[in-house]
């Protein structure tokens, strides 16, 4: 193992999966109503996560878009693939990931284990083409096989993408955050956990703003969101405008013929098939350039903005959801001292 590495791994131990009872969850997260994870196959699956082997060319794992050090998410734009390839949507944060119930930007995978198999093989991302070739990688690694056979009874012969993605998905359901000062205001009644400011930010945030519409705020716990898919503030690009119709009926071409792994290739690299957002699930034309609500937890942390990523900051972000808003005949005309204390209650959402 490499200096790098090495780093890699214990920034893992100490930030990704710290030590906690077991069932146990940070302040203003839901009761932990799945199954309690099991230490050493989500250990397992972190060293499946950060292992660049299960990549066609040897350079790219799931940390290298999910960074630890960047709250699981990469600061750019949007998602770097294999040999540096630029892909579509900007990557979500891998934080409290198992509280959702559809995963990507449309939410074409329902669980864990189904969302991992897909950047794996694809062709832009991990670029493993073939089911049998992750699977192969595993096997050379005596260390892996022995792993899997004394966790999941799964000998050597016999293993398979899944059992690699139940890992991961073991470990991806480790990754906690919350215990933020508005946890600890609202849920742990400090009342000194949120400034002045910040109070007045939330009050605007549940009442006149309605962010809270989308960004749900419960009376026990918050996820800051509401898992659903709304049309997005941004307008989808000139170009897939200009052939919305061809891209559509290519889109229900594949979904007749169950060829998702086609589809989901176009995902990653079309960005004018990406831009169709939850219509490439439903097919229903409604859902054209409708994405899931992202959580807001971290969002200070988690610039750039938007499922393409092209929102630079975050008093960017509220300016352009603000507008959204008017546009949509719901007057909301903010005051800069509105702006800003709305901007300083998002802040109050991120976790040390």
């Amino acid at each position: 193992m490499s200096g790098c590495e090495l780093c890699l791994a214990v920034l893992f131990l100490c930030v990704a999966i710290a030590p906690r009872a077991r069932g146990a969850v940070p302040l203003g997260l839901p009761p932990d109503a799945d199954t309690p994870a099991d230490d050493a196959l989500a250990e397992l699956g972190r060293q499946i996560f950060i292992d660049k082997r299960l990549s066609a060319d040897g350079s790219v794992s799931c940390a290298s878009c999910h960074l630890p050090e960047r709250h699981f998410m990469d600061g750019r734009p949007t998602a770097h693939g294999l040999g540096g390839r630029l892909l579509t949507r900007n990557t979500p944060s891998l934080l409290n990931v198992r509280y959702q119930t559809s995963l990507f930007w449309d939410g074409r995978a329902g669980d864990l284990a189904t969302q991992a198999r897909v950047p794996l093989l694809g062709p832009s991302e991990h670029g493993l083409a073939k089911e049998q070739r992750v699977a192969e990688i595993i096997r050379r690694d005596d260390a892996y096989t022995a792993a899997f056979e004394r966790l999941l009874g799964v000998r050597k012969a016999g293993l398979s993408i899944h059992d690699v993605t139940v890992a991961l998905a073991a470990f991806e359901r480790t990754l906690l955050s919350g215990d933020s000062p508005f946890d600890r205001y609202t849920y742990g009644h400090d009342a000194t956990a949120m400034t002045s400011a910040a109070v007045r930010g939330m009050a605007l945030f549940r009442g006149r703003a309605q962010c809270a519409s989308c960004h749900h705020l419960g009376q026990e716990s918050a996820l800051l969101s509401d898992g659903d898919f709304h049309a997005s503030p941004l307008p989808l690009p000139s170009s897939a405008l200009k052939q919305l119709g061809a891209l559509t009926a290519r889109v229900a071409a594949l979904r007749a013929r169950g060829d998702m792994d086609t589809l989901n290739a176009l995902v990653a690299s079309d960005r004018d098939i990406a831009a169709l957002g939850r219509f490439v699930v439903t097919l229903d034309p409604k859902d054209i350039g409708r994405f899931k609500t992202p959580s807001l937890r971290n969002v200070a942390l988690s610039a750039p903005y938007m499922h393409d990523g092209s929102i630079a900051t975050l008093p960017q972000a509220i300016e352009v959801e603000s507008y959204n808003r008017s546009a949509q005949n719901y007057r909301l005309a903010l005051t800069e001292d509105e702006r800003d204390e709305l901007l300083q209650f998002l802040q109050a959402l991120t976790s040390h």
